[in-house]
């Protein structure tokens, strides 16, 4: 999926190097959202239960829902698109302990012996730390995306709210925990002040562009917990 324009091109899309880049950051941030959803799905906190296979096999609708969502937002490529499949968080593979410490960013520690690891209240810790972490990231390098490939706030809020709502069932199966409103104050408060602060070099362009979809994102999610956003269909 391209996430970039190109100023030599009048397709809309950026260089494909910068592309791949921002399109690996939304795919990383969402393959941690994958594996922290299948470790929840299977209720134990075990790890030897996680089928990734199993935990996607029913949720194909929603997958194509993020892709669909993702390519509109970034305005990506096949070849940029086809970064997902390289990596492979979306097909069947193994979840080992230092993944969920990779996306929980080793706010746990490593414990002594490291096998404790996969004890079930450190992945059930690091579960919870690292959905709030990725979930964070997934909107950060969507907006940032969104902004480099040209798509304004009002085009791309809905499609980002929609690739959001999706990610929190993902990430929290079965249950009505966190929301696309909470993921937006969450970014807001760990991303905006570096970006939005007067010494930051940020162009005025950007920093423009990252307060509308700040703004965008607050009138349309401030009522989520009602229902604002609809289902992906």
């Amino acid at each position: 999926m391209a996430l970039t324009r190109s100023l030599a091109c009048g397709d809309g899309r950026v260089p494909s190097v910068r592309a791949e880049r921002m399109a690996r950051a939304v795919f990383a941030a969402l393959g941690g959202i994958v594996e922290i959803g299948a470790v929840r799905s299977t209720g134990t906190w075990l790890l030897p239960d996680v089928s990734v296979e199993a935990f996607l096999q029913p949720r194909q609708g929603d997958l194509r829902c993020l892709v669909e969502g993702v390519r509109a937002v970034g305005r990506f490529s096949d070849e940029v698109m086809a970064i997902a499949d390289e990596l492979g968080y979306f097909r069947d593979h193994e979840v080992p302990a230092a993944s969920l410490l990779l996306w929980s960013e080793g706010i746990t520690g490593v414990p002594e012996p490291p096998e404790r690891l996969e004890e079930p209240a450190l992945v059930r810790r690091m579960c919870r730390i690292g959905a709030d972490l990725q979930l964070t990231r997934l909107l950060q390098a969507l907006v940032t995306a969104a902004l480099d490939a040209g798509t304004e706030s009002g085009e791309g809020v809905a499609r980002i709210a929609e690739i959001l709502r999706v990610a929190c069932g993902l990430v929290e199966p079965g249950r009505a925990g966190i929301t696309p409103a909470d993921v937006h104050r969450m970014w807001r408060v760990a991303h905006l002040p570096a970006i939005l602060r007067p010494a930051s070099d940020a162009p005025d362009w950007g920093k423009a562009g990252y307060r509308a979809y700040d703004a965008e994102l607050e009138r349309l999610l401030q009522g989520e917990r009602s229902g604002v956003v609809r289902p992906c269909v």
